[in-house]
C-alpha cells in the first residue's frame, strides 16, 4: 500500500492512444459485496431496492479508455467469474438486465497482495490471474528506491508551495534523514512528511520539522556513526 499503484495506472493511461477517452479507477477492496457488481456493469432501473434509475457501471463509463481496478484481490469471488467473462468476450450485462453490452477497454489491475498466493489459499482465481497478468509491474516498497526519495521529496514540496505561495527548502540533513528512513508508509506517508514539514517550518526545513520517527532514526544514526568512528579510531 501507498506505493504509487494509481498513479502508475493514470501514467500509462496518459502516455496511451486513448489519453483523450475516459480513465476511470475503482477500488474492490472499498466497496461492499453486494454493491460491487452494480459498480462494476451498472443496474437497469427496478433491478433492486433503490434502483430508482438506469445506471452505468465502470465499464461502460471507461468505454475505449482505461479502468483501473485497485486491489482487485479483494473482489469476492462470484464476481471474479464474471470479471473473467468480461475480460474474455468484451460482453457484460447490467444488473436486472438481458441485453448484453459491449466494453472496449485497457484494465490495469493493482494488488498489494501476492496474488499467486492468494490463488494458492483460494481466494484467488488462477484463471482470472493468468488472464490479468499480461504485463506485470512490481512497484518496490520506497526503502528499495532510496534515490526516488529525494526527487519525491521536493516534488510534493514544490506542490505545496505552488498552493500556498511560498517556497521553502529542505537543509541538507533533512534530505539525508529521508533518504535514510524506511517509510514503511511508502510515498503516502513521505508526502505527509513533507506536508508537515513544509506547514511548521518558515523558510528552511529542518530536522525538527520532520515527524519524530523520521528526525528520531537520524539523530540515533548520526551518533552511532560518531561512536563507531571514534572506537575504530581509538583501536
Amino acid at each position: 500500500s501507498g506505493t504509487g499503484k494509481e498513479l502508475v495506472a493514470e501514467t500509462l493511461h496518459r502516455l496511451s492512444r486513448r489519453v483523450h477517452r475516459p480513465y476511470v479507477a475503482i477500488n474492490c477492496g472499498a466497496i461492499s459485496a453486494n454493491l460491487i457488481e452494480s459498480e462494476l456493469f451498472g443496474h437497469e432501473r427496478g433491478a433492486f431496492t433503490g434502483a430508482d434509475r438506469q445506471r452505468k457501471g465502470v465499464f461502460e463509463r471507461a468505454h475505449q479508455g482505461t479502468l483501473f481496478l485497485d486491489e482487485v484481490s479483494e473482489m469476492p469471488l462470484e464476481l471474479q467469474v464474471k470479471l473473467l467473462r468480461v475480460l474474455e468476450s468484451g460482453e457484460f450485462t447490467r444488473v436486472g438486465g438481458e441485453r448484453a453490452q459491449n466494453s472496449d477497454v485497457r484494465i490495469v489491475a493493482a494488488s498489494n497482495r501476492d496474488l499467486e498466493a492468494s490463488v494458492t489459499a483460494g481466494r484467488f482465481r488462477a484463471d482470472l490471474l493468468y488472464r490479468l497478468r499480461v504485463v506485470p509491474i512490481e512497484l518496490p516498497p520506497l526503502r528499495e528506491r532510496e534515490d526516488d526519495v529525494s526527487v519525491l521529496a521536493r516534488h510534493f514540496l514544490g506542490e505545496f508551495a505552488a498552493t500556498e505561495g511560498r517556497a521553502k527548502a529542505f537543509s541538507p540533513a533533512v534530505i539525508t534523514a529521508l533518504r535514510e528512513y524506511s517509510f514503511p508508509g511508502n510515498v503516502r506517508e513521505l508526502r505527509n512528511a513533507i506536508e508537515q514539514a513544509y506547514i511548521l517550518a518558515e523558510e528552511e526545513i529542518e530536522l525538527e520539522h520532520l515527524p519524530t520517527g523520521i528526525a528520531a532514526r537520524r539523530d540515533r544514526t548520526t551518533n552511532g556513526a560518531g561512536v563507531a568512528l571514534v572506537n575504530q579510531g581509538g583501536g
